[in-house]
């Protein structure tokens, strides 16, 4: 397994879960990303993040082409149209995963653990790791003996886990700048999960480097995984692309903007009546990179993309922000 480069000068992509319709959080991101990469006449890819397949709909995946499409964003690799490294659906690159998996596990980086979360959330003086997970892992199963590892295994499939070593990583963000974070903070990680799912961060890191990527440009939620990615890059061989995160659209509430703020998927907005070059040109004023919403084609902003012109905090979306968008949203 040989990570591959292009010989294109800058290769991105956008890799959304096909779990629901494209929210225009989501789309935000997407737009940045696609900017990014046409911005250095580069090539853009497109893939479909359905690694747990019970949260995930073929009927979405049709859904994400058909509203990306409508948003005015093309791309040169994807799940509809193909490419050099393809498949481009994460459900069938699961031999792939299996090849990376099995390289750490030979490399000893990896531990079997028969803990459960409510194992976890027990021990006593937790810290707090990524976001949705809560604590971090606490290493109760880093140093079983041979023998208390096979006599779990008798009543419980395990999973696997990163063994990370106390060190410091220097991470260099396009957004977010530049950060000196202790890889432990975040604690062991797991790899594959007991019932067989590979986790989002090993496969994530085997289809980029697989797939030579470049230029990750995603959202900000997914800046505290960056460093277990960076980990993997390295135990895996492999070079990690550069990385960016762009702000979150948040509610007045101080949450995720969602349903609950108003109708704002992109087919939502489609039906409203919202035309394409208004959703485009929303976003890139919510993201600083122009100073009014005014309607504006995707492929026109290309000129005005500029990493250092997007806002390296959350973006709280007021009712009058989304007014500005449609007069329906105004009073959400």
């Amino acid at each position: 397994m040989n990570a591959s480069y292009s010989p294109a000068p800058v290769r991105g992509r956008f890799a959304p879960s096909p779990s629901g319709h494209i929210h225009i959080g989501n789309a935000l991101a997407a737009l940045m990303a696609w900017l990014q990469i046409r911005h250095q006449h580069g090539e853009f890819v497109l893939r479909m993040e359905d690694i747990d397949v019970s949260r995930c709909r073929p009927a979405f995946v049709i859904s994400i082409l058909d509203d990306l499409r409508w948003l005015g964003l093309d791309w040169d690799e994807g799940p509809d149209i193909g490419g050099r490294f393809a498949p481009y659906t994460q459900s069938e690159r699961l031999d792939l995963y299996e090849e990376a998996l099995n390289r750490l596990l030979d490399d000893g980086r990896l531990y079997p653990c028969y803990c459960s979360r409510h194992d976890i959330l027990a021990a006593a003086a937790a810290p707090h790791g990524l976001s949705s997970e809560g604590p971090v892992y606490p290493g109760t199963c880093r140093n079983l003996t041979p023998e208390e590892a096979a006599r779990r295994a008798q009543t419980k499939t395990p999973s696997l886990r990163f063994r990370v070593q106390d060190r410091e990583l220097d991470l260099l963000d396009g957004v977010a700048g530049r950060r000196f974070i202790n890889a432990t903070s975040g604690g062991d990680f797991i790899i594959r999960r007991a019932d067989g799912i590979f986790s989002y961060q090993l496969a994530v890191v085997v289809d980029d480097a697989l797939m030579g990527i470049t230029d990750v440009l995603r959202g900000a939620d997914l800046l505290d995984s960056t460093p277990r990615q960076l980990l993997l890059y390295e135990a895996l061989g492999w070079q990690a692309p550069r990385f960016a995160h762009v702000p979150l659209l948040m509610g007045p509430d101080g949450r995720r903007l969602a349903k609950r703020h108003g109708g704002i998927t992109l087919s939502e907005l489609r039906t409203a009546g919202v035309t394409p070059a208004g959703v485009a040109g929303w976003l890139a004023w919510a993201a600083g990179l122009i100073p009014e919403p005014v309607e504006i084609a995707a492929s026109d902003l290309i000129p005005h993309f500029e990493l250092s012109r997007l806002k390296s905090c959350d973006i709280v979306v007021t009712p009058d922000m989304l007014g500005r968008l449609h007069s329906s949203l105004g009073d959400a």
